[in-house]
């Protein structure tokens, strides 16, 4: 297939060249257009909009404005990145003769917290913050579209894909933040929280996009993410495993580290309530719908097996 990536150089787009550069002819799409292998050409927004683009049979919107943990950006920067560029892409792709359109959107589209034991694609959207908020926009556009490009639509396929956090060679993020404190044999105080979260490895994620491209899935909102959901303890752990090290994990009472918290509310320290209930919540994602479209039983990475390549990437760049 020939098959346009928006976003191509970042750290999902460049595991997508690897995992596909070898069966299929891929062309880019992003601010910056340096030489990639295995990439024939990467054009520019203003080559979009100039109608320079190659015909393509699949088109795949990874390009967006990153959840800023530190919330710094300006919130009219997620909505002109996250919903503007997706409204010019697919607006493009109604328009060509490609047959598939996947877009990357995000479970903070869909819930900042999860109510109830997992989160599934049946929730009623409730986003918190212009990133989650941006992206449900995007995805609005989309399916208003397909509501009025009914006839267009027959013979076209579009997917609507919410991941939780991904992690993989490349990764930059919260993970690496977490691997620097462990790395520096700093120990975990929050061990008396037992919380479990989703994470989707990136080869799991190149299994679903080779799925989509190949195989006659319904056009819908799949939810993405590993088997199997861990706790920060286990993640620790596993990240110690993969560096030889021995976790080092305090257990320290619940209501001592929440003082400690609230303390740092009103300091203004690292540690602060917000950023303690991100750090222990329950954020359990669903992968059964995704699965039962591609005719799977289960995904082929263990989520600590592809915490333990994601951690060793770490350590060889």
């Amino acid at each position: 297939m020939n098959i346009l990536i928006t976003g191509i150089h970042g750290f999902v787009g460049s595991n997508f060249v690897t995992a596909l550069k070898e069966h299929h002819t891929l062309y880019g799409l992003d601010i910056v257009a340096p030489e990639k292998e295995g990439v024939v050409q990467t054009f520019s927004w203003m080559d979009l909009e100039n109608g320079k683009l190659p015909q393509v049979d699949a088109i795949i919107h990874l390009a967006g404005k990153a959840h800023d943990t530190k919330n710094q950006a300006e919130a009219q920067v997620y909505f002109d990145i996250n919903t503007g560029l997706t409204q010019k892409i697919f607006d493009f792709y109604l328009q060509s003769d490609a047959q598939r359109f996947i877009f990357f959107s995000s479970v903070k589209a869909a819930a900042d917290t999860v109510v109830g034991e997992i989160l599934t694609e049946e929730v009623i959207p409730a986003p918190v913050g212009p990133y989650g908020e941006s992206k449900i926009k995007a995805e609005e556009y989309i399916l208003n579209q397909l509501d009025s490009e009914v006839e267009k639509m027959k013979s076209k396929k579009v997917y609507i894909l919410r991941p939780c956090m991904i992690h993989g060679p490349g990764n930059k993020g919260n993970l690496n933040l977490l691997y620097g404190v462990v790395k520096k044999g700093i120990p975990w105080p929050l061990g008396a929280f037992e919380n479990r979260r989703s994470f989707t490895s990136i080869g799991n994620l190149c299994h679903v996009i080779q799925g989509l491209l190949t195989k006659e899935v319904e056009s819908g909102i799949y939810h993405i993410g590993d088997d199997e959901a861990l706790s920060t303890n286990e993640l620790i752990e596993v990240m110690c495993e993969a560096m030889g090290k021995k976790a080092h994990i305090w257990c320290l009472s619940k209501g001592f580290m929440e003082g400690i918290a609230r303390m740092g509310t009103l300091l203004h320290l690292p540690l602060n309530s917000e950023r303690l209930r991100k750090l222990t919540e329950n954020y359990v994602v669903s992968n059964a719908k995704i699965k039962k479209a591609l005719g799977i039983e289960k995904m082929p990475i263990r989520a600590k097996e592809g915490l333990k390549l994601t951690i060793q990437s770490f350590q060889n760049s």
